[in-house]
């Protein structure tokens, strides 16, 4: 069977999760965060070598405060807790993002967990947060014109070397969880020739079986970049 060399997922439905369940958002988040060690495992045991996960958007700062709160000490919790998981693992962890706009104690403990695991072979384990993708093109090209480029040599090359994910492959395979069917100012560049996968069951619920149907989904399809 043919393995994407980057998965992406949209990690969507906590909250509706919880509700369904008559608990509060928090549970969903919680529920959550559990799941993305367990996908985390299954995408680096399945031969994926790039996974980026969307955890947190630029837009998501619009959310109750209360919310936010929670998601963000969830966020750490997660990074303070994972770094041996990791290494067992040969993970390497990389934060992809804004981070100089995160509380100084995620930006500390994020940055940490990306030196911890520098060292790693395995799997690269990208954790968006922070994160939106018209302001990392609108960033690329700011840089170009920064970095002293004439407009004869901004090109996809130039403009690719300068976003968050220089050095990572394109997309191969999108998920995106909790049947919606957007890409949510996700990875717009990275995605161009993506297949895209959508399941309908929150991401709490998205199982190891559930990532297998996604894998076996990409695995049918004929993929032409645009050929014949």
């Amino acid at each position: 069977m043919e393995i994407p060399q980057h998965v992406a997922i949209i990690m969507d439905g906590n909250g509706r999760w919880a509700k369904d369940k008559g608990l509060p958002r928090i549970k969903g988040h919680k529920a959550g965060v559990a799941r993305v060690e367990e996908i985390v495992e299954v995408a680096a045991n399945s031969g994926v070598k790039h996974l980026s996960l969307y955890a947190f958007s630029t837009e998501n700062w619009r959310r109750p405060e209360s919310e936010v709160s929670v998601i963000m000490c969830l966020l750490r919790l997660y990074l303070r807790l994972y770094t041996n998981s990791l290494h067992r693992k040969g993970i390497r962890f990389h934060f992809l993002g804004d981070i100089e706009g995160m509380p100084e104690g995620i930006r500390a403990d994020a940055l940490a967990l990306e030196i911890a695991t520098a060292g790693e072979n395995g799997m690269v384990f990208h954790l968006a947060v922070n994160y939106g993708s018209r302001m990392e093109l609108v960033n690329a090209i700011k840089k170009c014109i920064s970095d002293g480029l004439e407009v004869a040599d901004i090109n996809e090359t130039t403009v690719e070397e300068r976003l968050l994910t220089k050095g990572v492959p394109p997309v191969d395979l999108l998920i995106r969880t909790s049947g919606e069917q957007r890409i949510s100012n996700f990875l717009l560049w990275q995605c161009a020739y993506a297949e895209f996968y959508f399941a309908d069951c929150h991401w709490p619920d998205f199982n190891k079986a559930e990532f297998q149907k996604a894998m076996e989904s990409f695995a049918s399809r004929e993929r032409r970049f645009g050929g014949i």
